[in-house]
């Protein structure tokens, strides 16, 4: 019995040493001296960012070693970004898949994960193996055939008229002798191309996707202001209206 017990400590003592060898191995590989934080206005995206692209080097040199970052910021940034529960960050150079268990602890200090790590586990960020799940980025696409009109600025008053017809009509003429500023004959068909674009832009971020593509208009017409006549007569402003059409995209993440 003493004899098994003897050799139950030496085979402790050498799996000990085999372990510590192994942590020794594995050294913190990186030189912060050309390190640099992603630049960008909001502070979340820049810690997020820096974490996709640098991953365990962003721990090391922007916390560990020139607080570049907090603890405590970086872990408000990074807590809830997890592959499992497929909120990965996905970054302009790479991805954020959530902290592990060692680095949990050190950015909390003790609270969430675990502590007593080696310096060469908690900033170490190793690559994912297999994953369960695999996705391919597609962009999606939406044709909006008519999504609504843009209009020019009111012209000037047309003559007043008894008759509706022809007072509409001189509002047309008095818009085509004088138009309001930017819809001059030379510079419509910009003016319409700008108008549309923001018009589009605008329709296909509210319809949850990121951007409007091939806009174009057609269709130019008229519209009126209200009557400003008075004694029996019509006097009316005229502004053309054209119908814009575009394709809305958004980039979507599907399985393969």
């Amino acid at each position: 019995m003493p004899k098994l017990f003897a050799v139950s400590i030496v085979l402790i003592l050498l799996l000990g040493a085999g372990y510590g060898a192994i942590q020794a191995a594995r050294s913190i590989p990186w030189d912060c001296a050309d390190w640099q934080a992603f630049a960008h206005a909001d502070r979340t995206t820049a810690i997020l960012e820096s974490l996709a692209e640098n991953r365990g080097k962003t721990l090391y040199c922007g916390i560990d070693q020139s607080d570049t970052f907090s603890k405590a910021e970086t872990w408000a940034a990074g807590k809830d970004r997890n592959e499992r529960d497929d909120t990965v960050y996905w970054g302009e150079r790479g991805s954020f898949r959530g902290f592990i268990a060692a680095q949990e602890g050190w950015l909390t200090e003790g609270e969430s994960g675990i502590t007593g790590q080696s310096i060469a586990t908690i900033f170490e960020f190793p690559r994912e193996q297999k994953k369960r799940r695999r996705y391919k980025r597609v962009t999606e696409r939406r044709v909006v055939n008519s999504g609504g009109n843009v209009f020019s600025d009111l012209g000037p008053l047309g003559t007043a008229n008894a008759n509706v017809t022809q007072a509409l009509r001189n509002a047309e003429s008095a818009f085509d002798a004088n138009p309001p500023a930017g819809w001059t004959p030379a510079t419509a068909a910009a003016s319409w191309q700008a108008a549309a674009q923001t018009a589009a832009a605008a329709y296909c971020i509210a319809q949850g996707y990121q951007r409007a593509v091939s806009v174009s208009t057609s269709g130019e017409g008229w519209t009126y202001s209200g009557n400003q006549g008075s004694g029996g007569n019509f006097r009316y402003q005229a502004r053309k209206y054209r119908l814009w059409s575009a394709t809305c995209e958004r980039e979507v993440r599907r399985r393969k």
